[in-house]
């Protein structure tokens, strides 16, 4: 079976590189940073934009939602962590601390605790609440590129360009495994499958693994896309139980679509005229979301169906 798509919008307020784009824990809001140092907000179901957030002094590489869809935090190169009410429309906190540019923010499903990742190779620890650092992490030997918490909380995955991805005890901050590819390929991100056995790990060596975390071995390699200089997410879209696929951003300006368990490449979308930087898959329905660089500063969001006719 294959998948068909149409792209339902293009929304191009930002003026400068769209770094990140996430849908809502609910699904209702899509937000986008960029270098211009500011997060947008979007409604899903009209594509209009619903706010503008500012407050960071320099550009923003990353976001994360809160599971109640209410806060934003953000990841910035004014070495700050912000969090954001977006119900409110405004900054409720700046967390200072790193010692580099800010380059990845997660928070916890219980939303108490906030992980950063920072070019200063360190992993930070923080309470939601007090915005106090809980703890450092001297995590890698290079810039910290994705960090992400486990379905339970309990684990934290992070990824970095010294090619390496990590994970670390949430209430320790003990490193309790760590997976290489032989060739050491700058690692440039990580995140956890929805039931966290897996993690799907892109290399700038133009390739993203599968990898089993109890096993610590590479199930599936995925390759097609171009991948040698930019920090490109990829992401999980589910269609139904029995269809399951994965998605990332390439340079070459598509967006590659690879079947799940076959490896492979059921689409190319195309549309944007730069990179591909973000993509992200929307929680309930069978949308995805996706961002570019300079300068094409665009949003685009798809809405993906499997195309029984092919």
């Amino acid at each position: 079976m294959k998948l068909a798509n149409c792209c339902l919008y293009t929304l191009s307020q930002h003026d400068r590189a769209v770094s990140c784009v996430k849908f809502s824990c609910d699904g209702s809001r899509l937000a986008s940073c960029s270098a211009d140092k500011t997060v947008k907000l979007w409604d899903v179901s009209t594509g209009k934009l619903v706010q503008t957030l500012c407050g960071h002094t320099q550009g923003i590489s990353d976001l994360s939602w809160s599971r109640d869809s209410r806060y934003v935090a953000t990841a910035s190169d004014d070495k700050t962590v912000g969090v954001w009410d977006t119900h409110q429309c405004q900054q409720v906190a700046k967390w200072t601390g790193h010692k580099s540019f800010v380059f990845c923010v997660s928070f916890n499903p219980r939303c108490n605790l906030l992980a950063s990742g920072s070019t200063d190779e360190t992993i930070r620890i923080w309470d939601v609440r007090t915005g106090r650092t809980l703890k450092v992490i001297p995590a890698h030997s290079n810039v910290v590129t994705a960090v992400e918490f486990s379905k339970d909380g309990t684990v934290i995955v992070s990824s970095s360009y010294d090619g390496s991805c990590r994970f670390w005890d949430t209430a320790s901050g003990m490193c309790l495994k760590t997976l290489v590819v032989d060739s050491h390929p700058a690692t440039s991100h990580v995140r956890f499958s929805p039931n966290s056995r897996y993690i799907l790990a892109s290399t700038l060596d133009s390739k993203i693994r599968l990898w089993d975390f109890f096993s610590s071995r590479i199930c599936k390699t995925y390759a097609g896309h171009v991948n040698q200089f930019h920090a490109i997410y990829s992401c999980f879209v589910v269609m139904d139980p029995t269809h399951c696929y994965v998605v990332s951003g390439s340079e070459d300006k598509n967006i590659y679509v690879w079947d799940l368990q076959s490896r492979q490449v059921e689409q190319q979308l195309q549309g944007h005229t730069s990179a591909v930087i973000s993509v992200s898959a929307h929680p309930k329905e069978p949308l995805l979301a996706s961002s570019a660089l300079d300068p094409d500063c665009s949003v685009k969001v798809w809405r993906l169906k499997n195309d029984t006719s092919i």
